[in-house]
């Protein structure tokens, strides 16, 4: 198995590990708690402000007591719940502890934002804690794919619209990417695997400008509407974000995200990889599940 090969499997192993737990605990319905699964562990949580840019929030280890702080200068409850669970994340996935506890205290980046891949393998645990499969596409299959959509399901799981959109385009069946920007710079981008199935797609790479004369990019560069929160929405062609060859409407949807500087934005086609076809990923879900570890209490 290639490197990207292993990095992958990792990752879906650390999501069906927390869904594994959940299943373990009874846990069936959403919103999830992780406030209440830490202290189903004794684990003490609190929440202070973080000074060190980046940071999320902290795991600490004294003997065999564990405790976890999360960031408030971010005043997002999703993120919060997120980071909670990212370190908890931290706690339950074979080797993080004796790996990121060396000192008795690990700072934390959640979010998706580095490239570390135990603190890739907590995001990874966090999303499928707080947003497990089942449950998640039972939610979004409620509504018509899109920026609504995240908002809605984003509401009901106690989620960030960020976390919340990126699980929306792993899980639906729907032709879908999802791009985080930050004054017009790509941040990263996630297809769904129908919006993968297009032939000659050029992957959006971080640290690229957004492509000029969309819709997104004229939000972008008014930093004003990007705080305000403000909304876009167009209809483009695919070829316009993705390249390729094929021509195919779909719907831009973008918003800003305040503060954060940021915009997301939410691409949908109704034909894209609509086809019926063999689920190919069977025998690697049930591979991975082999690979689920159990629970200490």
């Amino acid at each position: 198995m290639s490197t990207p090969a292993k990095r992958i499997f990792s990752l879906k192993i650390a999501k069906q590990t927390a869904e594994a737990f959940l299943q373990e605990e009874g846990i069936t319905s959403l919103p999830v708690d992780p406030f209440a699964i830490a202290e189903s562990r004794d684990i003490v949580v609190e929440g202070k402000p973080e000074k060190t840019d980046g940071v999320s929030g902290m795991l600490l280890r004294h003997g065999n007591n564990f405790g976890i702080i999360y960031a408030t200068h971010i005043p997002s409850i999703g993120f919060q719940r997120f980071s909670v669970s990212h370190e908890l994340g931290h706690y339950f996935l074979p080797g993080h502890i004796d790996q990121v506890l060396q000192g008795g205290v690990h700072l934390s980046r959640a979010g998706f934002v580095t490239a570390d891949p135990y603190e890739l393998e907590a995001d990874h645990f966090a999303a499928g804690l707080l947003m497990p499969s089942a449950p998640f596409r039972k939610a979004i299959d409620a509504y018509d794919p899109g920026l609504e959509a995240v908002e809605a399901v984003a509401d009901h799981c106690v989620t960030s619209r960020t976390a919340t959109a990126i699980r929306f385009a792993e899980l639906t069946d729907s032709a879908v990417a999802v791009i985080m920007s930050t004054g017009g710079i790509i941040d990263y981008c996630f297809l769904s695997d129908a919006m993968k199935s297009l032939p000659k797609l050029d992957y959006l790479r971080k640290g690229t400008r957004l492509p000029a004369g969309t819709a997104t990019a004229r939000l972008a560069s008014d930093p004003a509407r990007v705080e305000s929160g403000s909304r876009i929405a167009d209809e483009t062609d695919i070829r316009d974000w993705l390249g390729g060859f094929t021509k195919a409407a779909v719907s831009e949807e973008s918003v800003g995200l305040g503060g954060y500087g940021k915009v997301l934005t939410v691409l949908v086609s109704p034909t894209v990889g609509q086809d019926d076809e063999p689920d190919e990923d069977r025998e690697e879900d049930e591979l991975i599940e082999s690979w689920t570890p159990r629970f200490r209490r």
